[in-house]
């Protein structure tokens, strides 16, 4: 019998639907499985929200940032690494999101390798996350 490799699922979520796309085909492209989100609310609303191995969560969202979204998966016991994405520098951001349960806070637009990168090290346990 052959071992067949798990297939990785990462939720994204971000408001702006082209980077959503974006992300979507940059995630697939290097394998994963993918499932978006246009809101924090939508991730919450949605019944699998804990069958994620990874989130990719924008920090500038109306209605409920990537911060108080990365809060209320934590009081939900959903512990995969979290990897914000922010295009609004804050000196503070970085701070905020490690007491909050993220594991890296990565600059829009230059995602690509990086994110790859870090979720590939998020995965493998070499998140400052776990």
């Amino acid at each position: 019998m052959l071992d067949t490799p798990t297939r990785v699922m990462i939720y994204v979520v971000d408001d702006d639907l082209d980077v959503l796309g974006s992300l979507q085909f940059l995630l697939e492209t290097d394998g994963f499985d993918v499932r978006t989100f246009k809101s924090g609310a939508a991730l919450l609303d949605d019944a699998a929200s804990g069958g994620a191995d990874c989130f990719v969560i924008d920090y500038k969202m109306p209605n409920m940032n990537g911060i108080d979204l990365v809060k209320r998966l934590r009081k939900r016991d959903i512990s995969a690494p979290i990897i914000l994405i922010t295009g609004h520098p804050d000196e503070h951001i970085s701070e905020i999101a490690a007491s909050a349960g993220v594991c890296h806070v990565l600059r829009k637009p230059l995602l690509d390798e990086s994110l790859i990168g870090h979720i590939r090290g998020a995965l493998d346990g070499r998140g400052t996350c776990h």
